[in-house]
């Protein structure tokens, strides 16, 4: 399994950026091997963290050369003032389970044992 963290600070959004983020947000589920997404908020900071769930770095790949996120990304000084990318493999999660509804509830045992 592979996270994409996608770190970043908020400018002023407009229509566009809203309807940009939707599309990719669409885009993204409907990738085969997108396994979900969290999204947190530093109120200290002010920095906005969405992190992105794969089974693999090629359903990452169909996402990052899709046509609307590359539009987005062209127009990203817009609507942030700088961000950060950080794509990671996931080598291990556990946790006690009583937490349900996670993005990677059901997949962890099997895709993080992969070498």
């Amino acid at each position: 399994m592979y996270s994409s963290t996608f770190i970043f600070a908020k400018k002023q959004y407009d229509d566009e950026f809203y309807r940009l983020d939707k599309a990719i947000a669409d885009v993204a589920k409907s990738i085969n091997g997108y396994l979900g997404e969290e999204s947190w908020e530093n109120p200290a900071t002010g920095l906005v963290s969405n992190v992105y769930y794969w089974n693999s770095l090629s359903a990452l790949d169909q996402l990052v050369k899709h046509p609307k996120h590359l539009e987005a990304k062209a127009a990203n000084s817009n609507w942030l003032a700088g961000y950060q990318v950080i794509i990671a493999r996931v080598i291990r999660a556990y946790g006690d389970s009583s937490l349900e509804g996670l993005p990677t509830a059901g997949v962890l045992t099997s895709i993080c044992t992969e070498d």
